[in-house]
């Protein structure tokens, strides 16, 4: 069956399947709740009982893990009950005892969400110690090990690639130097010395081999193809690398690294297809609890458990994948609207009342009764709603029927990237460009727009062409966001400025922060500003969806969709453009390199 029902005393729990690896769970509920009074949440698979000690008990089943479904007991108000508990004061028995002790062995895989802006990167700074909390603390668990993917790390120059992955095990070669030391001295040493070094040899030999030391640069070599970083070359230096390529050695680091608790601040942005495949079945294996950060929906919807919602300085937990979130998050929306709404009429109520009762002797004590209602009310607040972008991009003149033009044209640096090619670009024509990272989609965009000169072959551009640029990585600078846009369109009056600003979902306080200082979704938003201020008939992005939100991006699809001109669009997200685009290009069947 797809549901399995639980029922007593006309009460009844619905567990869906999917939630379910044991039909014994069924009797282990049963146990819990056995001759207590229990309240049932039929929305989800929850179990309120109370106990025969007078307590109440939450049980909350969660997504499969990999040991079985997450189950969750707590004792109120928020204390941890183990099973143990449960078991000596005659809850459940010793068997389902055993069985939920497994169950909850399971980890959780937490997804924050919230809009560009909103704190997320700053939370995750909190909690690992980079930045101080304006108020409380944060306390880890003894013995926790954290690794964080920050996505505005940076890397040493001079290292290469193998160095930076090597350096996840640096504890290991640490051990190894010592264990070599040991032995070094076993040359000239007395027989009590010996004795010793030879123990000590040993020992560091056992964790080496536990570790599998000798091993590690095959897992290395491993982790480093997953994500696509053997085809740049494991011996290339790092200062050599573009930005994305640098976040794609951090994320094999962080991975290698094992931690109890995995940190991951948009590991997707820079990751192609392939490489977020392999990702996403790493994170559904992983043995650990990981905290991830992401606006890839169709990624997170497949590792995550449970959601960390953030809306207004408020951080709200929810269970389960992404679009149950969007459920819950909705429905409690539209609750809190209409309890509003009803407060708000009783408040008006009793405004009228007291105003119209107070001055009379007769009644006064009546309104001031409702007074004292009044005062003790706890006010039901509305959140802000979050500001949404509107993009529209304005069209230039009509161009020349054939846009771009490419004859026998090789794309590359010192070396080609591409076999020849020919083709033409029409207007009109909305083109996606999709391959694994390293092929030269953006080397391409540059080629084809003049920025840099192709290896050989020719371009030819088609006559009143208007080009608007998203380029994947632009140096942030120290002017406001105000500025940039006043420093390229110099003629717009402050106002205006601020009013396209703020149109692109961005907050005054954004409009006067520095762009180094913005969040990469709002200084994305501030790029797109800028093209939305001209008049374009051929619209080039190359990765934009990167750092935006899920509002952002939706806005962004729809803006691209309604384009009157001709569109290059480099993405990873097949999501984001199928439904666009008129033709896909895969840079993959063009390429000189092996895939």
């Amino acid at each position: 069956t797809d549901h399995i029902f639980v029922e007593k005393q006309g009460k009844i729990l619905e567990l869906e399947k999917r939630f379910i690896t044991r039909t014994k769970l069924e009797d282990v509920i049963q146990q819990i709740v056995a001759g207590s009074n229990r309240i049932v949440n039929e929305a989800s698979p929850i179990v309120d009982a109370r106990l025969p000690d007078g307590s109440r008990v939450n049980v909350v089943l969660g997504p499969i893990a990999l040991n079985g479904p997450v189950v969750t007991i707590r004792r109120f108000p928020e204390q941890p009950i183990g099973m143990r508990e449960l078991l000596a004061i005659g809850s459940i028995s010793e068997e389902a005892c055993s069985f939920l002790e497994k169950l909850v062995k399971a980890r959780y895989n937490i997804f924050i969400s919230g809009g560009t802006g909103s704190g997320k990167t700053t939370f995750l700074n909190i909690i690992t110690g980079k930045l101080l909390p304006d108020e409380g603390k944060i306390t880890w668990c003894n013995h926790i090990t954290t690794g964080y993917l920050d996505q505005y790390s940076t890397l040493e120059k001079g290292k290469t690639i193998r160095d930076i992955l090597r350096s996840a095990f640096s504890h290991m070669y640490e051990l190894e130097k010592e264990m070599i030391a040991a032995y070094d001295k076993m040359t000239d040493c007395t027989p009590e010395e010996m004795e010793v070094l030879i123990e000590d040899a040993g020992e560091i030999q056992s964790i080496l081999e536990s570790g599998d030391f000798y091993s590690l640069d095959s897992k290395i070599e491993e982790y480093a193809s997953g994500l696509g970083l053997v085809d740049i070359g494991l011996d290339r230096d790092v200062s050599e690398l573009s930005g994305g390529q640098r976040a794609k050695i951090l994320l094999a680091k962080v991975l290698l690294e094992n931690p109890m608790i995995l940190i991951l601040d948009e590991p997707t942005n820079f990751l192609d297809e392939n490489h977020i495949i392999w990702l996403k079945n790493f994170l559904q294996n992983y043995e650990n609890a990981f905290i991830l950060v992401s606006h890839d929906i169709p990624f997170l919807n497949d590792v995550v458990n449970v959601i960390y919602h953030v809306e207004n300085a408020i951080l709200t937990r929810y269970s389960g994948d992404y679009y149950q979130f969007r459920e819950m998050y909705e429905l409690k929306k539209r609750q809190i609207e209409q309890a509003f709404k009803k407060q708000q009429k009783e408040i008006a109520h009793l405004k009228d009342f007291i105003a119209r009762n107070k001055a009379r002797v007769a009644t006064t004590n009546l309104a001031k009764d409702r007074q004292k209602k009044l005062d003790k009310m706890d006010i039901i607040e509305i959140a802000k709603e979050k500001i949404k972008p509107s993009f529209e991009f304005l069209s230039a003149r009509t161009p020349s029927r054939e846009v771009i033009t490419a004859v026998n044209l090789v794309i590359g640096y010192d070396e080609p990237l591409t076999k020849p090619l020919n083709f033409t670009v029409e207007r009109n024509q909305k083109i996606a460009i999709k391959g694994v990272n390293g092929l030269g989609k953006s080397t391409l965009l540059k080629t084809l727009l003049g920025i840099i000169k192709p290896v050989s072959g020719e371009v030819e551009h088609g006559q009143f062409l208007e080009i608007g640029y998203f380029e994947q990585e632009e140096k942030s600078t120290n002017v406001t966001a105000l500025d940039e846009i006043w420093n390229e369109f110099p003629s717009m009056t402050n106002r205006e400025v601020r009013a396209a600003l703020a149109r692109c979902g961005l907050t005054t306080n954004h409009i006067t922060s520095q762009m180094q200082v913005l969040s990469g979704g709002e200084n994305a938003k501030v790029r797109i500003c800028k093209l939305m201020l001209r008049n374009i008939n051929l619209l080039v992005m190359d990765e934009p969806t990167n750092h935006l939100d899920i509002d952002a991006k939706e806005e962004l699809k729809k803006a691209i969709k309604e384009f009157k001109g001709t569109v290059l669009l480099v993405s990873h997200e097949p999501d984001f453009y199928m439904d666009v685009v008129t033709d896909v290009w895969n840079v993959e069947e063009w390429t000189t390199k092996i895939v």
